[in-house]
């Protein structure tokens, strides 16, 4: 085998590896689908806001979160969590009002009970560009300003 056939073999491993890997990908997306849509609507005040629960076969939730603020511009993202017993904690990638230049992601924490969804409030901090709640310290969920209520799906 000459110089040649060699660095050919590991120019094209990258692209071999590649193609496999999305092909992975997307076979992984077809076994995830969703086996549930809930959505949410709750309200504070002046403020309102409107969530859509999904949840995946592999027990990840994902969906979509529109805050509207009466007094500030509206947030608008996606979450992707997971419940934790009757804790779902997510990241919030969302962008302030018509700023879709920028992005803000943020932990959220809901407490499921009696059917409603309740916002907690808890400490957080920033490492390396990722923010999460410090751990030990309690999410207060009587803090919150919304209640999120089971409503039709439009």
């Amino acid at each position: 085998m000459n110089k040649i056939s060699v660095y050919l073999a590991f120019a094209a491993f990258p692209f071999f590896y590649a193609c496999n890997s999305s092909d992975k990908k997307a076979e992984n997306a077809k076994k995830d689908s969703v086996i549930s849509e809930t959505c949410y609507a709750s309200s504070f005040e002046k403020d309102s806001a409107a969530m859509i629960v999904k949840t995946m076969a592999s027990g990840k939730i994902t969906g979509s979160l529109l805050v509207k603020y009466a007094e500030k511009p509206q947030n608008n993202g996606k979450i992707d969590g997971k419940f934790h017993g009757d804790t779902l904690l997510v990241d919030y990638r969302f962008n302030t009002g018509g700023d879709t230049t920028r992005a803000f992601t943020n932990p959220l924490a809901f407490l499921k009970k009696d059917g409603k969804l309740i916002m907690g409030v808890g400490q957080i901090e920033t490492t390396l560009g990722r923010s999460y709640f410090v751990k030990g310290k309690p999410i207060n969920y009587e803090a919150g300003k919304f209640t999120f209520e089971e409503v039709p799906c439009k």
